[in-house]
């Protein structure tokens, strides 16, 4: 077979390098775009998806459903306070389109049977909403509902941050759920190991927890723009510098359309409901129990983790503020009766562990591994 080239005539300009004129042109439709009056340099793009069934604060999707899919079903749990848009943020940020095999930058095969769920807004009528909700009733229906769905197959669990927690507490709550592995990016199993939350370990050994959650308990959880405001602000310097970083990058409009997703991402986060706040701090920042191994989300709903026997995949990040390497490693010794395997990365925030053009590379291969390893279609 002969393949011709064509090398480009001496003297001449790249045809390919755009004008000064288009440059500028590029530039101030970005700024336009970036500014107070303008809806951003790109517009949201979804992966398709068709709800399966909505109960209350429980819609479960399935992603891409009329393409071909193989493998058994996997299930993305959301965290509280967070939108179900997290796995699909925008193409090549899109880990639901990813597993569904629909992301054209950045699937590799035909893509799995895949599962999100959307818990809706949370208000103050939820605030006695906890961990035992999700636990003891939600996921586990969703697990059921899909299993059903396709034939008994059992689902593969994929959690961030304190959707990981749920997946691991379900997983050990219920060992007899159809449930083929579970894979957890940024979910910590000792708090003490992240120097984040010393302070707030430090306060209730002294005083007890109630500083930290009265405020909440008082609120019926965190609202919704509360919870907006406290994230961006995990991360000050970001804040601080954002507008330059805009600035000095209009000219780079992927750049700025990932600003762009984060922000609407932000944007859209919903509240906690009072108690899972209060466990959250209590129970698992506190008191280490999930460390510890037994778990008192309620005096008639205890959970033993040693009775989780799920393949485990535990992800975390050096730079991950919330769940930094370590306090996701202490995973490994915690879960007994399980196969456990750490994959640590650096340079991960706790969102670019499942939404960053790295994580395509980086921790998507690895949860495909594990998913794979456990298939049983």
């Amino acid at each position: 077979m002969t393949i011709e080239t064509t090398s480009p005539t001496p003297g001449t300009r790249n045809s390919r390098r755009p004008s000064r004129s288009a440059i500028a042109r590029r530039i101030a439709r970005n700024a336009w775009g970036v500014s107070w009056l303008g809806d951003g340099v790109e517009p949201s793009r979804p992966a398709p998806t068709e709800v399966l069934y909505t109960e209350d604060h429980a819609t479960v999707a399935r992603v891409a459903p009329h393409s071909g899919q193989t493998g058994n079903p996997v299930l993305l749990v959301t965290p509280l306070a967070v939108p179900v848009s997290c796995w699909d943020l925008r193409p090549g940020q899109s880990l639901a389109a990813h597993l569904a095999g629909v992301d054209a930058r950045t699937s590799v095969d035909a893509g799995r049977p895949t599962y999100t769920i959307d818990y809706g807004q949370i208000t103050f009528a939820d605030r006695g909403m906890g961990f035992e909700d999700w636990v003891g009733d939600i996921l586990p229906t969703a697990v059921l509902r899909i299993s059903a769905e396709h034939g008994g197959a059992p689902v593969h669990l994929v959690g961030w941050s304190h959707g990981g927690t749920m997946s691991l507490l379900l997983g050990a709550h219920a060992p007899d759920l159809p449930i083929a592995s579970i894979s957890t990016l940024g979910t910590p199993t000792d708090y003490r190991l992240n120097p984040t939350y010393a302070g707030m370990r430090l306060i209730s050994s002294l005083v007890g927890p109630a500083p930290l959650v009265a405020p909440a308990q008082m609120m019926g959880g965190i609202p919704a723009p509360l919870t907006q405001r406290m994230y961006r602000w995990m991360s000050p310097m970001r804040e601080v510098t954002k507008p330059w970083t805009l600035a000095s990058n209009l000219g780079r409009t992927e750049v700025l359309a990932r600003i762009g997703a984060n922000d609407r991402f932000v944007a859209s986060m919903p509240g906690y409901p009072g108690r899972f706040i209060n466990q959250s701090f209590t129970l698992l920042v506190a008191r280490s129990e999930l460390a510890a191994g037994v778990v008192h989300l309620r005096e008639d709903f205890v959970v033993r983790m040693e009775r989780l026997r799920a393949p485990l995949l535990l992800i975390g990040s050096a730079h991950d503020t919330l769940a930094n390497a370590a306090s996701v490693e202490a995973g490994v010794r915690a879960y007994p009766s399980a196969k456990v395997r750490f994959h640590g990365v650096s340079g991960f925030s706790h969102l670019g562990l499942i939404a960053s053009p790295r994580a395509a590379v980086e921790t998507w291969p690895e949860i495909h591994r594990h998913l794979a390893e456990h298939d049983s279609r």
